[in-house]
């Protein structure tokens, strides 16, 4: 295996140190704050301590969960750079029409209006910031603009705008909504505004504004070329890789008869998950429910259906509490899992572990629990001071909870880390010779007296260290790289906070926790004895090698239009574009998981685990692959970036791969728990089809066809137009979001049915009443309520 070591070592060194090496640089060429902003004469229009108080001000009341700037957010009010972009250019232009013409801009000729825009790029895209005073220098007509657009705003935030899902009173006090508003102009100047010594602004160029030459550079042209041409050559790679190897697929030579977890008794800590499971369950349900109320926010703004919702429920509350929940209930059950697997792997139970196991959960329902409350609260405005950004709302997406939770969460995942490895001991101290294991990773039958086989001595070999240690790094990864988030503080510049909050959610969920379900997978398949341990570990190797070569550097594919250099753009596209390679394969992987679903006939009690696994590699090559790569390229995402287009690939990749390897996992557990007791799988079945029907169903007839349109609009007038209330509130835009209605309801249903059907694990419902038995057990498992069957 020490190839596989070396491979992964190489990647890893190489990705992180091009990943890191570029923090340096974000610093030197990422947009400058400047102490002063004053007119030609002298006048000052705004200072920098209020644009550094404004980013505050936009980050307690929900910050990316009210519109986005630089195209990074939510949806349904427009992007805040984007927009001040443009009427900042339409007042300018008017003013000078008027002055010069006596006319309005859009009664001139298209020769005079020609001229005008010329005039009006060079003086927008001219860098008027001075190092050395640190003043920006604008013409009087710009100033006249911010005048304009700050009363503009204020009103936005003061009175509400139902069409933006901004509730009246959102933000009252008028020096933080002038605050606010200096924000806002100071992240459209870096859109539009050249970096020293180039012809393309801080954020390349983006958003599209034809208005002020805001228009794709040759670099973004050039690179999406090149990202469609390395994938092609990855994909030829990896394909001829696979045709050439002798061996096609991990599985055993000889399946077992029957299940080899029949039998065994589940130490206390084991049991002591289920509560972990159970709460998973109920957050699913919940997180769906504010998905509906969200969703419905876009077409009436401030209710749900006639209730006057936003009075106690805020758009930007229930979509921070949409998205936290979501990574709540995914993260629980991959903890969840990996505390089941520490005794598993080891066969034994350290002393206390399962009271352990239970302070972790009281920590993690006090960290959800009150990390919403203070997002509510800063929301609200009642939390004063700095408390908002300590226990309420940080303002970025995904990573919104404050930062008091958020050092809660960081503790937890060290715990979280330090129990498995309590619970694996055993194993890592007899990692050079033979160890003795107990039935739960050994045998092929359960305990001695339980009808099962007696424990084997069984010795660790090099393959089984190897996706030890690898199952290992991944759970050290997973505690490490969420203290990414720590890297930016309260007052840090946009652009860095930007980079680290990257870090989090590209690395964090996206990378090593798929990396740790991926091991946790195989433990669990090695352990049903379907795959050989050899293959299994070196499919893992490779697998994780070749999807962290694209998947370190790829972290720049977030950040092509956040102040950063071009090289980032480069680098983001080149490895972004590798990061959908290894999903080729994804065929194969579908095919050998159904195989062993119908292998024999106790892999019926695993089925529909299995099927969510299925799924998992179904939507990762749909969700995180074709609309994954569909906005990656910088061409693509320089028109799409801030449209239904992202929710498109962030809902099929987040709930399709990471919410259906949640609940897998959680099934495989609550399974491998009860391994004799014969589950109801029909309500399964229904929860299965219709989540991942309803998904299906709510991405391509409502939130595609809105993104796709709206593509259209930004390609052909631009991103403004695409955000605004104006085009967003057309009858047929209301009408395609109506049609997500029969979607939802169907996932829904699903989200509702596995809940009561994991509840009812607890109560007996979801347990047969006659032959309480699995199929291939041989021995019957005394269910609550259930009739007791004879040996089969």
């Amino acid at each position: 295996m020490r190839r596989y070591w070396i491979a992964l070592v190489v990647v890893m060194a190489v990705g992180f140190g091009v990943l890191a090496g570029y923090e340096p640089g974000i610093r030197r060429t990422m947009p400058p704050i400047p102490e002063r902003v004053v007119t030609a004469d002298g006048t000052a229009v705004v200072d920098g301590a209020a644009i550094r108080r404004g980013q505050q001000v936009w980050q307690s009341i929900g910050g990316q969960e009210v519109g986005t700037v630089w195209g990074h957010g939510s949806y349904v009010a427009p992007d805040w750079s984007a927009d001040w972009l443009h009427r900042e250019a339409t007042q300018v232009l008017d003013a000078w029409a008027r002055r010069e013409h006596g006319a309005a801009y859009s009664e001139l000729s298209p020769e005079r209006q020609a001229a005008l825009r010329e005039r009006l790029a060079l003086e927008m895209r001219r860098n008027t910031y001075d190092p050395a005073t640190g003043r920006i220098t604008l013409g009087p007509e710009r100033a006249l603009a911010y005048q304009a657009n700050a009363a503009h705003y204020a009103q936005v935030f003061r009175d509400g705008v139902d069409a933006y899902a901004i509730p009246r009173g959102a933000l009252t006090d008028p020096e933080k909504l002038g605050d606010l508003s200096a924000f806002f102009w100071w992240t459209s100047w870096a859109t539009v505004t050249d970096r020293p010594g180039e012809q393309v602004s801080y954020t390349q160029n983006w958003p599209h504004e034809p208005l002020v030459g805001n228009r794709p550079t040759g670099s973004a042209l050039v690179w999406s070329v090149l990202s469609f041409v390395l994938l092609l050559a990855g994909i030829g790679a990896l394909v001829w890789y696979q045709g050439s190897r002798a061996e096609t697929h991990p599985f055993a030579a000889e399946l077992p008869e029957r299940d080899p977890l029949f039998g065994l008794h589940p130490t206390p800590s084991q049991r002591a998950t289920l509560k972990y499971f159970w709460t998973a369950a109920a957050l699913l349900v919940v997180q769906v429910a504010l998905g509906a109320v969200t969703a419905h926010y876009g077409v009436e703004g401030s209710g749900f259906y006639g209730l006057p919702l936003a009075r106690w429920l805020p758009y930007a509350v229930a979509r921070t509490w949409h998205l936290q929940l979501g990574i709540f209930w995914i993260a629980t059950t991959w903890l969840a899992t990996g505390l089941y697997m520490g005794p598993a792997v080891s066969g034994v139970e350290p002393k206390g572990q399962a009271l352990l196991v239970n302070v972790l959960f009281v920590a993690l329902v006090a960290i959800v629990v009150g990390s919403l409350a203070g997002e509510w609260l800063s929301v609200e405005g009642r939390l004063g001071g700095t408390s908002w950004y300590w226990f309420g709302h940080q303002g970025y997406e995904y990573v919104d909870l404050g930062r008091f939770w958020q050092i809660f969460l960081f503790a937890g995942l060290w715990i979280w880390l330090a129990l498995m490895v309590r619970a694996l001991l055993p194993v890592l101290r007899g990692a050079r010779g033979p160890v003795a294991l107990s039935s739960a990773v050994a045998s092929a039958g359960g305990a001695p007296g339980a009808g099962g086989e007696p424990p084997q001595p069984v010795g660790l070999d090099r393959e089984a260290r190897s996706l030890l240690g690898l199952f290992l790094l991944s759970s050290v990864a997973i505690a490490l790289f969420y203290g990414a988030g720590f890297m930016y503080g309260r007052g840090s510049h946009l652009a860095l906070a930007e980079y680290w909050r990257w870090w989090v959610v590209h690395l964090w969920v996206e990378g090593f926790f798929e990396v740790f379900a991926t091991v946790v997978i195989a433990f669990l398949f090695v352990r049903l004895r379907l795959l050989e341990i050899r293959k299994a570990s070196t499919a893992v190797f490779f697998s994780t090698s070749v999807f962290l070569a694209g998947g370190i550097i790829g972290t720049f594919h977030h950040l092509y239009f956040t102040g950063t250099p071009e090289a980032v753009l480069a680098l983001g596209a080149t490895f972004s574009a590798l990061e959908v390679v290894p999903l080729v394969l994804v065929g194969l992987e579908v095919w050998q998981n159904l195989r062993l679903a119908r292998a024999r006939r106790w892999l019926e009690a695993y089925r529909w685990p299995i099927y969510c696994f299925v799924a998992v590699a179904f939507w990762n090559l749909v969700g995180a692959g074709l609309f994954g790569f569909f906005i990656n390229p910088p061409i693509a995402l320089y028109y799409m970036q801030g449209l239904n287009t992202t929710p498109v690939h962030g809902h099929t990749a987040l709930f399709g791969v990471y919410g259906m390897l949640g609940i897998g996992l959680m099934l495989f557990c609550l399974r491998a728990l009860r391994p004799g007791a014969a589950w109801r799988n029909g309500p399964l079945a229904v929860a299965f089809w219709c989540l991942n029907g309803g998904l299906a169903m709510m991405v391509l007839i409502s939130v595609l066809p809105l993104g796709l349109l709206q593509a259209r609009a930004s390609v052909e007038v631009g991103t403004w137009w695409a955000r605004s209330a104006e085009f967003m509130q057309q009858p047929l835009m209301n009408t395609i979001r109506w049609l997500r209605v029969p979607g939802d309801t169907v996932f829904a249903v699903g989200a509702l049915v596995l809940g009561w059907f994991v509840l009812g694990l607890r109560t007996g419902w979801s347990l047969q009443r006659r032959g309480a038995v699995a199929p291939g057990s041989t021995q019957v498992e005394e269910v609550p309520g259930a009739v007791r069957a004879g040996r089969t």
